[in-house]
C-alpha cells in the first residue's frame, strides 16, 4: 500500500492507496489560518506538521494497514507557500509565508520598474508576481532579526510544504522540481537554482534544499514519525502537478483543469521548457527517470467562487446545487452574460483591473439567467485559458480530464465540452491530486511504471460535444463582448 499526503492550504488530506490504485482508507483535518496584518497569510509550521502526522495516522488505521504492507509515501503540497526552520532542531524559525500573501507586492512592483521581468520570465518561466516564493524568502531574509546570518552559516534553511514535511519524515532537506519551479529562483531549463536570481534577491543557495526527482527515494521516514513505519518518501510534487500526473495526462498536449474555488489548467507540454507565453506560466511538470516533463499553466481566479458568490453575496441560491437546477430551465442565455472579475482576470488575459459585469438584462431577466450566466463563464474563461495554451504549445487539444468539485455539475460539464468542442472526461478517482502523489510514489519504488500509470486511470464520465459550430461561435462572441466591457 501507499500512503497519499495531500497538504492543502486549508486542510491535510491522507489517503491510502491499494496495489490496484484503489483508495482504502483516509482521514482529513482543518488548521488554523493566520492573518497578522491586511493582505498577509500565515501558517504554522508546526501545527500544518502536527496536523499531517495525527491524521496519516487515522488513515493508516482506517486502511488497516499492517506492518510491512505500506511500501511508500507520496506527498503533494500547497504551491509557493515558505517554511523556514532550524535544520539542527527542526523547530519552525517563523510563520509560514502562505502562497496568498501580498506582503511583497511593492518589491514585486520594484523589481519590475527596474527592468528584472524579462530575466524571471526566460529563467523561470514564471510571472513577477508575490504569489511565487523567492520575494517571500528575500522579506524573511530582510525582517527577521538574526535570519540572515543563521541562513549564511546553516543554521536556518528555507523551503516548500513538501520539503518541511519531508524533512520531519526524514530529516532530508529536499525538494523536487515541480515545486523548485513555482519559487521564482530555479532555472527550469537548466534544472539548478538561478545564481542571478539568487543574487538579485540575495539569497544564500546553501539554506535552499537541494533538488531531486520527483519519483524516487528521497529519505527514509522515521518509525517515530510515520507510526512506525520506515519505508522511503518516493513521490513528490505541487498540487496541481500531481492531479495533471493523477489524471495520467502523460503525453505531450494531454490537459487536465481542475474547477475549485479557482480554476487551474494545465497542459503537458513535453521535454522541453516551453517559451513564455502571454498571459500563462511555464513550469515544471515532474523529473522522473533523469528527464524533466515540462508543463503550460492558466491560473483562473474565479469560477467556483463565483457560485458561492450567488449564495452567500446574493443569496439567489441555497446551495451551490442549485445553480444547476436553474440552469436546466432555460433554454438559452438570452443574451445575459457574467464576467466574473471579482479580483481581476486571471490567465490569459491578466488584467488586475477588470471588474464584475453583468451584461444583457431586460425584464424578462431573473435568478436563473444570472445562475446559468455564472456557470457559462466558468466554461468560457477556461476555454479561453485551454486555447491560448494550444496556440502556445502548437498541440490540438483531443480532450480535458476534469476534476475538482464542480465536475459533479453534469449542467456544467456538458457545456464546457460544447463550447471548447472537444469531449471533457471526468475520471472514476475523484481524489486525482493524491492520486498523483501516490502514483509517482509507486513510480519511485518501481511499484508502478509510467505505461501503468497511463494505462491504470479510469474514466468515470465522458460529456461529448453536441453544440453546432455556429452556436458556439455565436456565444464565444458575446462572451468576448462582455470581456471588452469588463476590462474597458
Amino acid at each position: 500500500m501507499i500512503l497519499a499526503i495531500d497538504q492543502g492550504t486549508t486542510g491535510t488530506t491522507c489517503i491510502v492507496f491499494d496495489e490496484r490504485m484503489e483508495p482504502v482508507g483516509s482521514a482529513y483535518s482543518e488548521f488554523e489560518q493566520h492573518f497578522p496584518r491586511p493582505g498577509w497569510v500565515e501558517h504554522d509550521a508546526t501545527e500544518i506538521w502536527e496536523v499531517t502526522h495525527a491524521i496519516a495516522g487515522e488513515a493508516l488505521a482506517n486502511a488497516e494497514v499492517s506492518p510491512g504492507e505500506l511500501i511508500a509515501v507520496g506527498i503533494t503540497n500547497q504551491r509557493e507557500t515558505v517554511c523556514v526552520w532550524d535544520p539542527n532542531t527542526g523547530e519552525p524559525l517563523h510563520r509560514a509565508i502562505v502562497w496568498q500573501d501580498r506582503r511583497t507586492a511593492a518589491r514585486c512592483e520594484e523589481l519590475r520598474e527596474a527592468g528584472h521581468e524579462p530575466l524571471i520570465r526566460r529563467r523561470t518561466g514564471l510571472v513577477l508576481d508575490p504569489y511565487f516564493s523567492g520575494t517571500k524568502i528575500e522579506w524573511l531574509l530582510r525582517n527577521v532579526e538574526g535570519l540572515r546570518e543563521r541562513a549564511e552559516q546553516g543554521r536556518a534553511v528555507f523551503g516548500t510544504v513538501d520539503s518541511w514535511l519531508t524533512f520531519k519524515l526524514t530529516g532530508e532537506h529536499v525538494t523536487d522540481p515541480s515545486n523548485a519551479s513555482r519559487t521564482m529562483l530555479y532555472d527550469i531549463d537548466a534544472g539548478r537554482w538561478d545564481p542571478e536570481l539568487l543574487e538579485l534577491l540575495d539569497i544564500p543557495e546553501r539554506a535552499l534544499p537541494r533538488v531531486v526527482a520527483s519519483a524516487g527515494a528521497l529519505g527514509t521516514t522515521k518509525m517515530d514519525a510515520l507510526h512506525g513505519h520506515a519505508v522511503p518518501v518516493a513521490g513528490v510534487a505541487g498540487d496541481q502537478q500531481a492531479a495533471l500526473f493523477g489524471q495520467a495526462c502523460i503525453d505531450p498536449g494531454m490537459a487536465k483543469n481542475t474547477y475549485g474555488t479557482g480554476s487551474f489548467a494545465l497542459i503537458n507540454a513535453g521535454f522541453q521548457a516551453p517559451d513564455p507565453a502571454q498571459g500563462l506560466i511555464g513550469t515544471v511538470a515532474w523529473g522522473i527517470g533523469g528527464a524533466t516533463t515540462y508543463a503550460l499553466e492558466a491560473s483562473i481566479f474565479v469560477t467556483g467562487a463565483a457560485v458561492q458568490w450567488l449564495r452567500d453575496g446574493l443569496a439567489i441560491i441555497e446551495h451551490a446545487s442549485d445553480s444547476e437546477t436553474l440552469a436546466r430551465t432555460l433554454e438559452s442565455n438570452d443574451g445575459v452574460y457574467f464576467v466574473p472579475a471579482l479580483t481581476g482576470l486571471g490567465s490569459p488575459h491578466w488584467d488586475p483591473h477588470a471588474r464584475g459585469t453583468i451584461v444583457g438584462l431586460t425584464r424578462g431577466s431573473g435568478r436563473a439567467h444570472i445562475a446559468r450566466a455564472t456557470l457559462e463563464a466558468i466554461a468560457y474563461q477556461s476555454c479561453d485559458a485551454l486555447r491560448a495554451m494550444e496556440q502556445a504549445s502548437g498541440k490540438p487539444l483531443s480532450e480535458l480530464r476534469a476534476d475538482g468539485g464542480a465536475t459533479s455539475n453534469s449542467w456544467l460539464m456538458q457545456f464546457q465540452a460544447d463550447v471548447l468542442g472537444v469531449p471533457v472526461v471526468v475520471p472514476e478517482i475523484a481524489q486525482t491530486t493524491a492520486l498523483g502523489a501516490a502514483y509517482l510514489a509507486g513510480v519511485g519504488v518501481g511499484a508502478w511504471t509510467v505505461s501503468d500509470v497511463r494505462n491504470g486511470w479510469r474514466e468515470g464520465a465522458r460529456f461529448q460535444p453536441r453544440m453546432s459550430e455556429d452556436e458556439r461561435e455565436g456565444l464565444l462572441a458575446g462572451w468576448a463582448d462582455a470581456l471588452a466591457r469588463a476590462c474597458a
